[in-house]
């Protein structure tokens, strides 16, 4: 006899809501009736009118998600080969029921006759109730107990396995990070029963409402998030008169300022971030710099989509595809050892793309010189034209200060030896795995605040710094150096 296997959905609520062919499949008595669970109210009615072999304790002795679903194919397909077995789901067959998904694949590979009776889903009844119409509205279903990272609030949003209340909690602290506090939440439970419950509230007040099995929610979100921030760009470049006016180069201004401000906001974190302790007030800043950055980058590709040159999604995209094709040793099978071949791989992958005659074309001019001069070091560098210890690299910086020292006389000759001890300085940096510019960027705050500081001691006493001596001043320098040590208090000379 060829094994026959039928999966049939339960429906949201009680047996009274399904089909008679369904109906007749469950109460059929040659058949083995498998239930994934009693849990549900069409289970427990089936369970009073006849027997039935459920998996509830697969959930208990599993380890895991994986696993559960694992013994359960195995549990029904044992089943389906001695005997005509069903199957039998909450809500739909066919939406979110991975074991029976897997049943499927399987029972296909060993030629078991298989026929599906999807049944009556919850979303059904869920969009009946909110007044959503996954067509004209768009609708994104997500598992509460597996969000998506990054979460994208853009279309009316259906949020399932909402079963603890830890779940609901963890939900709500998530959707609270980018939605505003009122935003309106209906939640939803026991679809279909007579005790169901639809209620609306606000997103403040989720955590404080019951979870369950058969728990949902629903919300319709305003522009929020990436999405929103390119809705906004785009309305703003319709309405307002500024957003108007602006082209490509008159923004450009913009951009440069908001990359500086983002390295001032970023220079304040300590070098090991994000390791170690986090300082939460920095981040803060640098979170509205990078907010600011990113507008410049989605007002540009606002304005190349009016020219029909790319949108921002396709900016987006562009990026993704150059770093799988730039991280074979990530996704492909090109293997490396450490961070310098990534580097190495990496230029040279870009400069066949670019088609490139030098490792030295391609770097933008514009640059400041000690970024640019650190991009030139790194070209270099990636084709072995190096050193490989720390000794020649600051023997180098010797020999270009002791050259310095030789034509200090001759101004056009000293230019050009403190450029080369300025970039063997960069060199260093580079070797130290020190990123120059942040560090003469700290040094010069350093240095402000000190200053600042000598100026109040000046204050408190009876001269103006213009009327000390240099020694005087240094002295007071001294005083300002140790108050910034650790345990100083710069009191005593």
């Amino acid at each position: 006899m060829k094994a026959v296997l039928t999966i049939v959905g339960l429906g949201p609520a009680g047996l009274e809501r399904l089909s008679e062919s369904a109906l007749a499949v469950l109460e059929d008595a040659s058949r083995t009736v498998i239930l994934r669970t009693l849990e549900h109210p069409a289970a427990t009615g089936l369970a009073l009118r006849r027997d039935v072999v459920t998996c509830d304790d697969l959930y208990e002795s599993a380890n895991d998600c994986d696993a559960v679903y694992e013994a359960i194919v195995d549990r029904v397909l044992r089943s389906a080969r001695s005997a005509p077995t069903v199957y039998a789901v909450p809500g739909s067959a066919v939406v979110g029921e991975r074991a029976a998904s897997d049943l499927r694949s399987r029972a296909q590979a060993e030629g078991i006759a298989l026929d599906v009776m999807a049944g009556e889903s919850f979303l059904d009844l869920l969009l009946f109730r909110v007044g959503v119409d996954p067509i004209a509205d768009g609708l994104q279903i997500v598992d509460g107990r597996d969000l998506p990272d990054p979460f994208p609030l853009h279309l009316p949003t259906v949020v399932t396995q909402v079963d603890r209340p830890l779940v609901l909690a963890e939900v709500a602290a998530i959707l609270s990070r980018v939605l505003p506090d009122d935003t309106p939440v209906t939640v939803l439970a026991a679809l279909g029963s007579p005790d169901e419950l639809v209620t609306t509230t606000v997103l403040s007040e989720l955590p404080g409402h019951e979870a369950g099995p058969r728990t949902t929610l629903f919300f319709d979100p305003p522009p929020v998030g990436w999405h929103g921030l390119v809705t906004t760009n785009r309305r703003l470049r319709a309405e307002c008169p500024w957003d108007r006016e602006q082209t490509h180069h008159s923004l450009v201004g913009h951009l440069v300022e908001e990359a500086y401000e983002t390295v001032e906001a970023l220079s304040r974190l300590a070098p090991a971030a994000p390791g170690g302790e986090p300082d939460y007030a920095a981040y803060v800043e640098v979170e509205e710099e990078l907010g600011d950055l990113l507008l410049q980058v989605v007002f540009h590709a606002t304005l190349a989509a009016e020219a029909g040159a790319f949108d921002v999604e396709e900016v987006a995209e562009g990026i993704r595809r150059k770093l799988v094709r730039r991280h074979p040793h990530v996704f492909a099978d090109v293997e490396v050892s450490d961070s310098d071949q990534v580097l190495a791989n990496w230029e040279h992958l870009k400069a066949a793309e670019k088609n490139r005659d030098s490792l030295m074309d391609d770097i933008p001019v514009a640059l400041p010189s000690i970024a640019l001069s650190d991009k030139m070091q790194r070209r270099a560098a990636s084709i072995g034209f190096d050193w490989h210890t720390i000794d020649p690299v600051i023997a180098k910086i010797e020999e270009e200060l002791a050259e310095l020292h030789e034509v200090l006389d001759d101004p056009e000759r000293a230019a050009a030896e403190l450029g080369d001890l300025l970039f063997a300085t960069v060199n260093l940096a580079r070797h130290l795995k020190i990123d120059a510019e942040l560090a003469l960027r700290h040094a010069a705050h350093t240095f402000a605040q000190r200053f600042r500081n000598v100026e109040a001691l000046a204050a408190a006493g009876t001269d103006t710094l213009a009327e000390m001596s240099l020694e005087e001043i240094d002295a007071l320098w001294r005083r300002a150096k140790r108050a910034d040590s650790p345990g100083g208090d710069g009191a005593t000379d």
